[in-house]
């Protein structure tokens, strides 16, 4: 048995430490964390434990190695780009998307029939060079076939990750426990990033009013697509995000705020970004969404000119 995770940062790293443990693990990463990684081993703190773990990983595969179940755990902004670089060893292979967004199973079943959805809310944070601190911890993995179904090879994959000591459940409504992701996605990551504060001091009035719109117009497409729910509307997850999941990651900043202090690109266009694009092909508006998602784009600008004038400043 042999996983891949591809694409692997915070997450991929911290989920393939976690499977080294059971198993033969490869996983495509920075070279920066490769090496270390190699050397002193990859470090783990916070509520999955202390630990530093050993296991194969570097920027190229090793010619011949097989795998029977692969990972790609990159941004969705990736997604493709992966797909297409590593097309022949995805072809005929169970591939897990454990991505945050709508849109990436799509994408990777172009290149395999074989795709696993998979959701995961946990808070995984960067504090050094192959160091990552999981500070919260809201549910366990998810993971069903896509879009529906549940089947022999998604029940052995819930088996391995439950043996790695990673908490799983399997649904045979993997599209519904995505949408849910994306809710609370929507909800609490964009302006978490715009007002630089972890999610608890989201739970403020005015902040407050905010959501409860965004939420509001992304049931309108919910119920557009059919895709069923635990919860009958909005205010019933409202209430859901307010009194129990956003306590429960009151300490997490978002992956946003994250991408914008190391001037990445954002994941908005897979979250807010593909409200606002199936809301157009239903004629619903979507002001909130649409006003949320220019203003990451907005954002996401000025960190580029921002960098190039810094950059400008120390060539002179």
């Amino acid at each position: 048995m042999a996983i891949l995770i591809l694409g692997a940062g915070a997450v991929g790293l911290s989920i393939a430490a976690r499977l080294s443990k059971i198993m033969d693990v490869y996983a495509v990463c920075r070279q920066k964390h490769a090496d270390i990684i190699m050397n002193r081993g990859f470090k783990m703190t916070g509520i999955w434990g202390e630990d530093t773990c050993f296991f194969d990983c570097g920027e190229d595969i090793p010619v011949g190695r097989n795998f029977d179940y692969i990972f790609i755990t990159s941004k969705s902004t990736a997604t493709r780009s992966i797909c297409e670089q590593f097309s022949h060893l995805i072809k005929g292979r169970e591939v897990i998307s454990l991505q945050n967004g709508i849109g990436n199973e799509e994408i990777i079943a172009e290149y395999t029939e074989h795709v696993i959805g998979g959701t995961i809310i946990t808070g995984f944070e960067w504090i050094g060079d192959a160091c990552v601190h999981v500070s919260v911890e809201s549910g366990p993995v998810q993971l069903g076939r896509f879009p529906s179904g549940i089947d022999d090879e998604v029940r052995r994959l819930g088996d391995i990750l439950q043996q790695a000591c990673i908490p799983v459940s399997i649904t045979d409504n993997i599209k519904g426990a995505l949408w849910s992701k994306v809710l609370y996605n929507c909800a609490l990551n964009p302006l978490g990033a715009i007002m630089g504060v972890p999610y608890g001091k989201l739970d403020n009035h005015y902040a407050w009013s905010i959501i409860e719109k965004i939420i509001d117009e992304a049931f309108m497409i919910i119920v557009a697509e059919k895709v069923q729910l635990p919860w009958k509307n909005a205010k019933e997850y409202i209430k859901y995000l307010k009194e129990y999941q956003l306590p429960h990651t009151k300490e997490h900043h978002s992956s946003m705020l994250q991408d914008f202090r190391a001037s990445k690109k954002t994941e908005i266009e897979f979250l807010n970004g593909a409200i606002v694009q199936r809301a157009k092909k239903y004629l619903i508006q979507v002001p909130y969404n649409e006003f949320i998602t220019s203003q990451i784009h907005f954002m996401e600008d000025l960190r580029n000119i921002d960098d190039n004038l810094v950059n400008n400043e120390i060539r002179m």
